[in-house]
């Protein structure tokens, strides 16, 4: 292993595009019990560390005046701050989370050292902390440090974190193709109870008000996340009776985020964008052979200009169609289609800058699919099914009582003599016809 001197250790801004942070999908689910200043300072210390190299005694030495820079702090008394938050985060900061159903607290940071007159800070790794940030071979997720620099909470580093952790896997299994098309939709839109949610920010007695949770902790930290880093994320609130137990993210990723930079010159990376872009044209040209889309067309649900448009026909054929496949699977071409035409009759026709059709169409139907296809289309499936058995139905004969072997004869003598009478009248009638 190679010497690395304390001068080369040292962090410098030049280098902070470049950075990742890799953490323990653990580590990442557990409560992190710090304001976000010193949640800031951690997660850029963690950048610091070479994963394949890293320090033996723990330690790493950042600049300070890089530390000045992450945080865009220039007042005067900027050293003294941040000399106070270091002390505080040594004292206070810890994680908490479980090993073998048991609750363990640890510190991650055991020491800091902090000169004055000298441009470097030091800052010591507790041991409790290092398996979750180093030699990571698998469950783990990895993201650039400026990702996080400009969130303005720790919800939003928090909950950033959390998306990246559920959408790098969805990237990860979706170019290795090793995972079904309902996995892939899980790590794309995972679901997480309030419980659990409020465990991961600590605000389990925190806004015991749902809608007050709603709003400063969900809310505030999408708008965070949306505005200063690569995804936009939407979500669903489900409710058992009226009580609301879950909460469904939907996680996208803007294109071209400025954020990509750092994955260039990478060869890997850059192997993966090369699969990634072969992928996206043999999804578009799926897509455009694909008899759906012409249905869609037909339906008035998309229009010949949405087929010029990559991105359309490339998440239709992505996310949408494959739910079709299925349907068709289960209940048939007109099912299908019935359950086309209702969404075209009850769609609200939003404007262009605000629609979006693939989103739509899927969670369409994924809800006719969850729901048994729908209470309509199941109607009419099963109202099709009576009429084709009546149509099988061949018409039904009486049959006289007394071909029956339980037949009991029930009249009495006076009519069984009056018949017989009868009998005799038409038999001597027939043989006077006769001469």
């Amino acid at each position: 292993m190679p010497i690395i001197t304390k001068k080369e250790r040292i962090s410098h801004m030049t280098e902070l595009k470049d950075r990742k942070v890799v953490q323990h999908n653990d580590l990442i689910t557990s409560v992190a019990k710090m304001d976000k200043t010193p949640l800031k300072i951690f997660e850029l210390a963690v950048s610091c560390i070479d994963t394949e190299n890293p320090p033996k005694d723990n330690i790493i030495y950042l600049s300070k005046s890089e530390l000045y820079s992450f945080f865009e702090a220039s007042d005067k008394d900027k050293g003294t701050r941040f000399k106070n938050v270091m002390k505080t985060m040594v004292k206070e900061s810890v994680f908490q989370t479980k090993v073998d159903d048991k609750e363990v607290v640890f510190a991650p940071i055991s020491y800091v050292e902090w000169k004055d007159r000298n441009d470097e800070v030091g800052i010591e790794f507790s041991k409790r902390i290092m398996p979750y940030i180093i030699e990571l071979k698998r469950n783990f997720t990895q993201y650039a440090i400026i990702d996080i620099m400009n969130l303005e909470s720790k919800y939003s580093i928090i909950l950033y974190k959390w998306f990246s952790m559920n959408f790098n896997q969805f990237e990860k299994y979706e170019l290795k193709g090793n995972r079904t098309q309902k996995q892939l939709k899980e790590y794309q839109n995972p679901k997480i109870s309030i419980r659990e949610l409020r465990a991961l920010t600590d605000t389990l007695k925190e806004y015991p008000r749902f809608d007050n949770f709603e709003s400063y902790i969900i809310k505030n930290s999408l708008k965070d996340i949306e505005k200063n880093t690569h995804f936009i994320v939407y979500y669903d609130k489900i409710k058992k009776g009226r009580s609301i137990t879950d909460i469904q993210f939907h996680i996208e990723k803007k294109a071209h985020w400025k954020d990509e930079e750092y994955k260039r010159n990478d060869e890997v990376a850059q192997l993966s964008v090369e699969n990634k872009e072969r992928t996206r044209l043999e999804y578009y040209a799926l897509g455009m052979s694909s008899p759906y889309t012409e249905q869609l067309i037909t339906d008035n649900l998309i229009t010949a200009l949405d087929t010029i448009n990559q991105e359309t026909i490339i998440g239709l054929s992505k996310h949408v169609y494959p739910l079709y496949d299925e349907l068709v699977k289960e209940n048939g071409k007109v099912a299908l289609r019935e359950h086309l035409g209702y969404v075209s009759d009850n769609m609200v026709d939003y404007t262009a800058s605000k629609k979006n059709i693939v989103k739509y169409l899927q969670i369409s139907a994924q809800q006719y699919l969850d729901n048994g296809v729908g209470t309509i289309v199941s109607e009419n499936k099963q109202q099709r099914a009576e009429e084709k058995k009546a149509t099988r139905r061949k018409p039904v004969k009486e049959v006289p009582e007394w071909s029956n072997a339980k037949y009991v004869e029930s009249t009495s003598d006076e009519e069984q003599a009056r018949f017989a009478e009868w009998q005799k009248n038409m038999k001597q009638s027939r043989k006077d016809t006769n001469y």
